[in-house]
């Protein structure tokens, strides 16, 4: 997908020196090679180009950087894992990017407080690893855990598969160290979760994606260690039974059950067809699935799960499940759901959605939306799948079997409109957890409140009055 802006301002080679000189020869690409893996992400819809890769190791060069940058009005596009699905860390205009990779620290962890202060390039699972070496979690669980940082997945807010019990990433971060545009640094890394002082300024740049400043650290919540962790895969006739399984299991469970995920059948096909050993736990073949799972303090998680399926088997809410019977199991269960994504590439072209609906409204959402799609492109390929327990559902459209891939990615528009016009009108969101990035820009005007967005652009220029953060996304 090609982004069509003004150009960055050009980067002449005494500016090219100076920044050298901020990070030190080494951590200055220049070399196209060098640069390339920056320009490209994971769907391969957006390629950018930049004269200059940044790859500061501390936040003092990170803010001599944006120092430097606001003193030339040169645009900068902050960049961590690099595993946006929007193209928001793509340098779309030939702009400077800043990788926070090498900032990989994890400065402290503090089991009393139950926080950890990671630096904005600490990946995801590394975070997590060292919360479990302290008999502690930390909880957010994505696909490109193994890959995406923390402050990438600050800046886009990620949401994840125990959203249902613990949160988004906002609910996880109790402060931040941000870099401002001007080169100022903005530490407020409490450990506190009770401060009164004025406004909440830190949550500003959550989810901001880099539009307002550049995170360098957080400090973390950290939650008890699970004694018990018990996941089960079920098989059943559509959404709306999945729908009377999830209250089920939110009466039994309460708030030890911390994920609900709802598959389609094509999506599971997928998985098992093109993934790598991913099985079918269940004998036979459904129309939907759910993997569910609890994690308790205590060692009641096994009674709790097979109370809930007992209750939706007699109530005839599933026809078939299983337990994990071991941590292998259980891990073939999650690989099963993790790879949809990726197993939906061999089928040709895929339009995504990553949307949003209160959760009473999944399953009239599902069933509508497969309708005008099919309707629009004949033999299009709805692939649903995602966080039923919190309404975010990854709504994707395969091409029709045959078809030719360019011809009907030229048609993403055309079925965002129809998908988007659904999602509103039950009371949704277009962007649930991946952001707005440069795909869904244009699209915001329409769908957020006018008095949020003139209040959006004002905030954006009082801490960006120069444009140079990350230009052209979200606004």
């Amino acid at each position: 997908m090609t982004i069509s802006r003004s150009p960055a301002a050009p980067l002449l080679p005494e500016l090219i020196k100076k920044f050298r000189a901020i990070v030190g020869a080494k951590y200055a690409l220049t070399d196209p090679a060098d640069i390339e893996p920056y320009l490209t992400e994971e769907r391969n819809l957006f390629h950018g180009r930049s004269p200059l890769v940044l790859r500061p190791g501390s936040t003092a060069e990170v803010a001599a950087i944006c120092e430097l940058a606001s003193e030339h009005r040169i645009a900068l596009v902050p960049q961590g894992g690099n595993t946006g699905l929007v193209g928001g860390q793509t340098p779309h205009i030939g702009e400077v990017v800043v990788s926070l990779r090498r900032l990989d620290k994890i400065r402290e962890v503090d089991t009393a407080s139950n926080t950890m202060t990671c630096e904005a390039g600490v990946v995801l699972q590394v975070a997590q690893q060292k919360a479990a070496e302290v008999d502690r979690l930390f909880p957010l669980s994505l696909g490109a855990e193994g890959s995406c940082t923390i402050g990438g997945n600050l800046s886009t807010n990620a949401g994840g598969t125990a959203a249902l019990a613990y949160g988004v990433a906002r609910e996880m971060a109790l402060g931040l160290e941000v870099v401002l545009a001007d080169g100022r640094v903005f530490n407020v890394l409490s450990k506190l979760k009770k401060d009164n002082t004025g406004y909440n300024l830190h949550n500003l740049f959550i989810g901001a994606e880099g539009t307002l400043g550049i995170i360098t650290a957080a400090t973390l919540k950290l939650f008890p260690k699970p004694r018990a962790m018990e996941t089960a895969f079920v098989g059943l006739k559509s959404p709306a039974e999945a729908l009377k399984l999830l209250t089920i299991a939110q009466g039994e469970a309460g708030g030890t059950l911390t994920s609900f995920e709802i598959l389609s059948e094509i999506a599971v096909d997928f998985s098992i067809s093109h993934g790598i050993d991913v099985r079918d736990p269940l004998q036979e073949k459904h129309p939907w699935y759910v993997l569910l799972e609890l994690s308790s303090p205590r060692d009641d998680a096994r009674a709790t799960l097979e109370a809930i399926l007992t209750r939706a088997m007699e109530e005839e809410i599933i026809d078939d499940a299983v337990i994990a019977a071991n941590l292998t199991q259980r891990a073939g269960f999650w690989k099963l759901r993790d790879e949809i994504s990726s197993a939906q590439k061999p089928e040709g072209g895929s339009i995504k959605h990553d949307i949003s609906v209160p959760v009473a409204a999944v399953p009239a959402f599902i069933a509508e939306a497969d309708a005008e799609v099919i309707k629009l492109i004949p033999g299009a390929r709805p692939v649903p799948f995602g966080h039923l327990g919190d309404g975010n559902l990854h709504y994707n459209v395969s091409q029709p079997v045959g078809a030719d891939a360019a011809d009907f990615l030229a048609r993403w528009h055309d079925i965002n409109a129809v998908v988007f016009e659904i999602v509103l009108r039950m009371g949704g969101s277009i962007s649930a957890e991946h952001g707005i990035g440069a795909l869904k820009r244009a699209e915001l005007p329409d769908v957020k409140d006018k008095t949020a967005i003139e209040l959006m652009r004002q905030v954006k220029a009082m801490l960006d009055p120069l444009g140079i953060m990350n230009p052209g996304k979200v606004l």
